[in-house]
């Protein structure tokens, strides 16, 4: 957040603070959520998600299940900058990635291999399985569907700890209203080798529209992708809600279908407005983001009680 803000005050523009903003997080593996070393999936590797978005041309760039490059949100912006594409996947995104320039290297630390060790020895849990054999709720796999399907819908927010899923959110407001987004992650972890949530996938993960505002969303990102929320509060924003009754109507559509998801979104107006909304489950009860701007003095925690 200091980051992006220094890089504002020294001219540089919306998308620039947003790529220096959250590389500065993914070095510094922000809450083990963002960058190298954390959230290591079911095969042991970190894999990295990332999107940056252009509020005035409406461009975005974005790179999911990216290995061994640790500037995901760098990588982001150069799918911008030198293709005509908007999100690159996997191994390919990788090779792109030291195309232009970026080192290959291992994202695997001490740490998140001691996490992943921890984890094969209580028996995989948690884990994003459902429906198969052998068991998923009491054993490793590899598994696969049984041959007669009896299906069980389980819920096991009480086993997976909230902080399992988190990601860097960010909205930049420029002094002539220009607006950017852009998120970064690691992902949810031990989540199935493949999987990509929200993050980098515009609408979900983050927003910006520079006629009407920019969003970012944290949580759950396989329910939260499935209702765009932060598309959804720049649309509401751009009908004049007020930023945080906008995240709060966001939440408040998310919860009809899924009332014990995790997740917030945080939603900023083209006049410099903003707010954020979180839905309450045991545990998270309130969310705390950050916000600059000319009329603090510094970066300043702000906090919203969950609905």
């Amino acid at each position: 957040m200091i980051t992006a803000w220094r890089v504002l005050q020294l001219g540089g523009s919306e998308l620039d603070a947003i790529e220096r903003g959250c590389g500065q997080c993914e070095i510094d593996q922000c809450d083990g959520s963002v960058g190298y070393g954390g959230s290591p999936d079911e095969s042991g590797e970190t894999t990295l998600d990332a999107m940056i978005m252009d509020g005035n041309t409406m461009e975005v760039g974005a790179v999911a299940d990216l290995r061994h490059v640790k500037n995901a949100i760098g990588v982001a912006r150069k799918v911008i900058e030198y293709t005509k594409h908007t999100l690159l996947v996997g191994e390919s995104a990788s090779l792109f990635a030291v195309r232009m320039g970026f080192p290959y290297e291992d994202l695997t630390t001490q740490k998140s291999l001691s996490m992943y060790s921890k984890w094969l020895n209580q028996s995989c849990q948690p884990n994003y399985w459902k429906n198969v054999v052998p068991d998923s709720s009491k054993s490793c796999g590899p598994y696969k569907r049984p041959e007669k399907v009896t299906c069980k819908e389980e819920q096991t927010v009480s086993q997976r700890s909230v902080h399992n899923h988190d990601t860097i959110g960010m909205v930049v407001i420029g002094g002539s209203g220009a607006v950017a987004s852009g998120t970064s992650t690691n992902g949810a972890v031990h989540k199935i080798p493949g999987r990509v949530g929200d993050s980098p996938i515009a609408g979900a993960g983050s927003y910006a529209d520079s006629t009407a505002g920019g969003a970012a969303a944290t949580g759950d990102g396989d329910i939260m992708m499935r209702f765009l929320p932060s598309y959804q509060a720049v649309e509401y924003m751009r009908m004049g809600t007020d930023p945080t009754v906008a995240c709060q109507k966001v939440i408040s559509r998310i919860q009809k279908y899924a009332p014990k998801f995790f997740g917030a979104v945080i939603c900023a107006n083209t006049t410099g407005s903003y707010g954020a909304a979180c839905n309450k489950i045991p545990g998270f009860t309130q969310f705390h983001f950050m916000v600059s701007s000319p009329l603090l003095s510094q970066p300043t925690e702000q906090v919203v009680d969950c609905i």
